[in-house]
């Protein structure tokens, strides 16, 4: 199933890319949501989906919530969502 990156996604990404990529990947609403697209990206509805989706490649009981949150992969939203891009 493909993720829908709306607008609010794709502004948190482009302020936040620099916190995951050494250079900017995206200039523009359109191409961070082309980049997302390309690159799998997921958007999930709680940090508790986000521990879920690490927890094939991860022990995540020994990652506290502040750390999961911390991960390069992970983007805040702030309503509640999180953007992950690996």
């Amino acid at each position: 199933m493909m993720t829908e990156f709306d607008d609010k996604v794709c502004e948190v990404f482009l302020r936040e890319q620099l916190n995951h990529y050494t250079e900017p990947v995206a200039d523009g609403i359109e191409e961070a949501r082309e980049f997302l697209n390309d690159f799998c990206a997921h958007v999930v509805n709680s940090v508790e989906e986000v521990t879920e989706y690490f927890s094939e490649d991860y022990d995540m009981d020994t990652y506290t919530k502040e750390d999961i949150l911390d991960m390069d992969e992970v983007f805040d939203i702030g309503d509640g969502r999180y953007l992950i891009v690996e």
